[in-house]
């Protein structure tokens, strides 16, 4: 599924069979997660990606070839692929571990191909080998809602008390971890949509409401999801003095003012950027001892739009995958 121009659906096309290079892996893709961010390069709040473009950052699938040079996997391996395709290496950033912060990084499904496609490339020292347990199509979201969750969970502890704003795939992910740690999670979804609380509430939410409204405590910590700027302020008002406000996504919308005295009380508001493959190697550790399970919507690969649609106006809940399989 080709996206040519910005603002335009995608297309089913035909196109070569990419050859592993030096350094990297064909991929036979079995499943790929259809995230936010692939909505928001479609929709151009993310500008200037590579054009044409296969997007899909949440790929499972084995690996078909193994380029020159390269080491740790085989054919046959199961693998996933992450945002993070590439790195500089040699960077400050990249140096002290903060791969995820570095200006020459290329991503998959933005600069570089990505899974919504029978085969993909990447970057072998980029993929991830994936445990045993979940099914591909369950497990391809862990590849980012997952790991963007993990990373702005960590951004936000320690808490005990713990606001989500945006109940979709990353906050549904996040709430089995942090319950099972004996956290209490507090859900906070769009204005009336009772159906997505009680989801919550089923997976351990000890609350949920609209995102309106104040929860019953005041929070340690509030992990914003949704791309809407106007939470902020929301979520700010539930913290304790000295509490974070984690801002999980790739783009939001425009934050408004506010007084500063919801800010006053050493409270703070962070970004998350990305991830890291050491995000990866913790999150992955901790997913073969927690039992986590997603919730997927399963589309064919042409349907990708529908998908992205069905996102936009959270027609399901947990995440969309793809199911990859030989077109006729």
């Amino acid at each position: 599924m080709i996206l040519e121009e910005q603002k335009k659906p995608l297309h089913l096309k035909d196109i070569p069979k990419p050859i592993a290079k030096d350094h990297e892996l064909l991929i036979k893709v079995h499943a790929c997660g259809v995230c936010r961010t692939d909505l928001h390069i479609k929709d151009g709040d993310l500008a200037q990606p590579k054009l044409p473009l296969i997007l899909g950052h949440e790929i499972v699938g084995i690996v078909e070839e193994t380029g020159n040079h390269v080491q740790g996997f085989h054919k046959g391996d199961r693998v996933g692929v992450p945002w993070l395709g590439r790195s500089c290496g040699h960077c400050s950033y990249c140096k002290e571990g903060e791969e995820n912060l570095c200006e020459n990084a290329l991503y998959t499904g933005y600069q570089m191909d990505g899974g919504f496609a029978e085969y993909a490339v990447c970057q072998a020292d980029y993929a991830i080998h994936l445990p045993k347990g979940l099914s591909d199509q369950h497990i391809a979201p862990l590849l980012c809602a997952g790991l963007i969750g993990y990373r702005a969970y960590r951004k936000a502890a320690p808490q005990k008390t713990l606001g989500l704003y945006g109940f979709g795939a990353a906050a549904h992910i996040l709430t089995q971890l942090a319950t099972h740690e004996g956290k209490e999670v507090y859900a906070f979804t769009r204005e009336g949509d009772q159906q997505t609380q009680n989801f919550a509430r089923e997976l351990g939410a000890v609350w949920a409401g609209e995102s309106t409204t104040l929860p019953p405590t005041l929070l340690d910590a509030a992990i914003i999801f949704a791309p809407v700027g106007s939470l902020v302020p929301l979520a700010l008002k539930a913290l304790k003095r000295g509490g974070r406000c984690i801002c999980g996504g790739i783009h939001m919308s425009e934050i408004p003012a506010f007084p500063y005295e919801d800010l006053w009380g050493e409270k703070t508001i962070q970004s998350v950027a990305n991830l890291t493959r050491q995000d990866a190697k913790e999150f992955f550790v901790l997913t073969a001892k927690i039992p986590i399970q997603t919730a997927v919507t399963v589309y064919p690969l042409e349907k990708a739009d529908q998908a992205l649609e069905d996102l936009r106006h959270g027609k399901f809940h947990g995440a969309a995958v793809l199911a990859i399989r030989p077109l006729a």
